[in-house]
């Protein structure tokens, strides 16, 4: 019997394949599109608490993609402190596997498939979701998915107003300055939340939170804007989904159940179940439900992040990599 082997991709090897815009986004619109030909398979996301001394927790996402011919897991540890020991808040790594047979196929960091999917996913929803001449985003956060967020957000809609805040002065600093520098664009740096905001087109809230705290009020909401929230600890107030024309999740299975997600409370009140969920987002883009349908629609899309995306992005990747010649050949059995 030939020895077994599966390839392992490490975060230098990610980072040379230098991933275009355009291909984190259509990797990621395919798993969607999987999704909604119901051609996947999601699991809800489970987590492991290792002791509440340590602020943090580890999320376990698992799907198949049937059109990949992959089936995934991914655990990403989620460490609010990690700053202070100079460590990005989220480390992952992505399992892929034969699903006829159980081989591993490969393992890779997806410390950066976690921040790319996350805003690929942020910009395809406000693709369908927010007004086509949406030019203002207002962006609450500061970690490492804010970046792909803003990234990708420009990329469709060529933004003429950035505008970011986060809790840390230094990190909403040192975040518009990668922004100006990549994007060649300016960037507003607010010194609160109001004013990112307020007038916003798109307002994405990826805070970092340690408890519940109604940071974001419903009354700087613009009619007509898009709200993007997805922080582990809800920051927005329960009236945030009464001024909403519709409201698109990324997959109902998740977002009805779990501890975690800026919308918890609203399910669990009753404001947002079956019957006032528009779509999910799949379902929009295979054309099954209506997006934006008029310029003066209210949206919100909330996304809990899909094992779909990290499976679709990490299959491109791994593509890639077997084209570059990179990555290591490990010995399995």
């Amino acid at each position: 019997m030939e020895p077994v082997r599966f390839t392992f991709l490490n975060g230098s090897d990610i980072e040379q394949l230098e991933l275009s815009d355009a291909e984190v986004l259509d990797a990621v619109e395919q798993g969607l599109r999987a999704q909604g030909r119901g051609e996947t398979v999601i699991e809800p996301r489970v987590h492991l608490m290792p002791d509440p001394a340590f602020n943090g927790h580890f999320n376990v996402l698992r799907g198949y993609v049937a059109p990949l011919g992959l089936a995934g897991v991914k655990i990403v540890g989620d460490y609010v402190d990690n700053y202070k020991a100079g460590l990005p808040s989220e480390m992952a790594l992505l399992n892929l596997f034969d699903p006829r047979t159980g081989m591993p196929v490969a393992i890779l960091d997806a410390t950066a498939i976690t921040e790319m999917r996350t805003g690929a996913v942020t910009a395809l929803g406000a693709r369908h979701l927010a007004r086509p001449d949406a030019k203002v985003l207002g962006h609450i956060g500061a970690r490492a998915t804010s970046y792909w967020n803003v990234r990708l957000l420009d990329r469709i809609f060529d933004l003429t107003e950035i505008r970011v805040h986060s809790r840390r002065p230094e990190s909403r600093k040192a975040f518009a300055e990668r922004l100006e520098r990549d994007l060649g664009k300016p960037v507003v740096v607010t010194e609160d939340w109001r004013s990112c905001v307020e007038g916003a087109d798109i307002v994405v809230e990826a805070s970092r939170l340690e408890r519940p705290e109604p940071l974001l009020k419903t009354e700087w909401i613009t009619p007509g804007a898009l709200v993007v929230p997805y922080g582990t600890m809800s920051a927005v107030e329960l009236s945030l989904t009464d001024v909403m024309d519709k409201i698109v999740v990324d997959d109902w299975g998740q977002c009805r159940s779990g501890p975690f997600g800026a919308l918890r409370a609203h399910v669990e009140s009753g404001r947002l179940s079956e019957a006032t969920l528009h779509a999910e987002l799949c379902e929009i883009i295979v054309g099954d439900k209506p997006g934006r349908e008029r310029a003066d629609e209210t949206t919100l899309f909330w996304h809990r992040g899909l094992s779909l995306s990290d499976i679709a992005l990490g299959a491109a990747i791994l593509a890639k990599a077997e084209e570059r010649g990179l990555g290591q050949k490990l010995r399995f059995s």
